[in-house]
């Protein structure tokens, strides 16, 4: 790793400035390493999100110095409510040590420049409409030693080398498909479609979760695996979709951008989710669960955010988990950078996947059984009639869903949530 940086060279290479790629190379940055940041689009641009982010990626903004003020175009929310089973509950999100009592909400093609510019200004030196195609592979060792893209509108064939890549180019991850690292079969994976609509329901303090999707549209009205959700943007408008998952029999069979505008169609007219409303198309995009590809390091590449598969199965959330896995990752790889040997260099790089299973292992397990029951109609609306009329329920399950609970010190509901993640399997 003695290389000396070039223009086209450096310590390492992250492929794809979403949350998890901007992350990782802000944090390599910041520990002085010098790193490409390599995305095949131009900023800002559009993705497909919820536009929420929940106390957990607030945390990770935080640390990473952005500013998160109001003036700065953020929008604070207070918790979430749930609405299912004839109920509408309110919950703030806990008041815990390890994580702010706040969320945000943002549009995902400004957020994921402020990201990214913020990782340019730690140091890592970014090529935006850079489209990586091939890795670069040493004959001898089988390892990824650079990537061939495509660079600038003129698609300029251009070679980059890095003893170390990291792939956050997102649930495609045509880089690891590249390595031969495929999906597991056995993971779930979830779909979400939204839209944004002009509404008077813009202005609110919670992001509002809708546990029973009905598609009334048949003979028989149908409950769907999954949710609804209503997030306020603050600016005009709302960010209205649904995340469903592939654990039922109605998951292929459906359009999902049609079930959208139904379930829309079904709301309050005063609220504004009609179609002369709608302020842009119906997008989807997969939500990769569970680490739904492994491993997350072999032969000098490693695996961030969905590229990794490194969604909550509970909730659906991924950017939380995306930042994360780039701090986890960038730790690992400075530690290795600053030993002698190939032999512990290599060492220290495999123990970024046996971070990843001890610190999210046994929660997404407990995920994975939670995403089979809820595939379930009936179990899902029991579970939305019944417990939705318990707040000690409901605050637990907001724990529980959100992977907002203290690690140390915390309260009973803590200690269950933290004890049934360490002894569930970590695969």
């Amino acid at each position: 790793m003695t290389e000396s940086p070039t223009e086209h060279s450096a310590d390492v290479i992250v492929v794809g400035a979403g949350p998890a790629g901007s992350a990782t190379a802000y944090h390599l940055a910041k520990s002085g390493l010098d790193v490409l940041l390599l995305e095949k689009t131009a900023f800002p641009r559009e993705k497909v999100c919820g536009d929420g982010l929940t106390p957990r990626a607030t945390k990770q903004l935080i640390s990473m110095g952005i500013d998160i003020s109001e003036e700065a175009g953020w929008l604070r929310n207070k918790g979430l409510r749930i609405i299912g089973g004839g109920v509408r509950l309110q919950l703030d999100w806990p008041d815990l040590a390890s994580f702010p009592d706040y969320g945000l909400v943002r549009k995902r093609d400004d957020f994921d420049e402020q990201l990214a510019r913020n990782a340019e200004k730690a140091g890592a030196r970014l090529y935006e409409r850079c489209n990586v195609g091939a890795p670069v592979i040493d004959d001898r060792t089988g390892r990824i030693t650079g990537v061939h893209a495509k660079l600038g509108e003129d698609k300029t064939p251009v070679t980059f080398h890095a003893p170390l890549v990291v792939a956050a180019d997102g649930n495609s991850t045509r880089l690891s498909l590249a390595m031969g690292l495929h999906r597991r079969d056995d993971r779930p994976m979830g779909v979400a479609v939204r839209t944004y609509f002009t509404s008077p329901r813009h202005e609110d303090d919670y992001l509002e979760s809708w546990l029973e999707l009905w598609d009334r549209r048949g003979p028989q009205d149908r409950l769907l695996p999954g949710y609804g959700w209503i997030f306020g943007m603050g600016d005009g408008t709302s960010n209205v979709g649904l995340g469903v998952l592939n654990t039922s029999d109605s998951f292929k069979e459906l359009d999902w951008r049609e079930v959208l505008k139904a379930w829309c169609a079904s709301m309050p007219e005063e609220w504004g989710y009609t179609p002369e409303n709608m302020t842009g198309p119906i997008r989807g995009a997969a939500l990769p669960m569970a680490f739904n590809r492994q491993p997350h390091y072999t032969r000098g590449l490693l695996l961030v955010g969905d590229a990794g598969g490194l969604v909550n199965p509970f909730n659906g959330e991924g950017i939380a988990y995306a930042m994360e896995s780039g701090q986890i990752a960038a730790d690992v790889i400075v530690q290795a950078h600053g030993r002698a040997s190939y032999a512990q260099r290599e060492l220290a790089l495999q123990r970024y996947p046996k971070v990843l299973k001890d610190t999210y292992g046994g929660y997404y397990t407990l995920g994975r059984a939670f995403v089979k029951l809820i595939g379930n109609p009936k179990i899902m609306r029991l579970a939305a009639e019944r417990g939705l009329t318990h707040p000690l329920l409901m605050k637990f399950t907001l724990k529980m869903l959100a992977n907002l609970t203290d690690p140390t010190g915390g309260d009973a509901m803590d200690r269950i949530i933290n004890g049934l993640s360490k002894v569930a399997p970590r695969s």
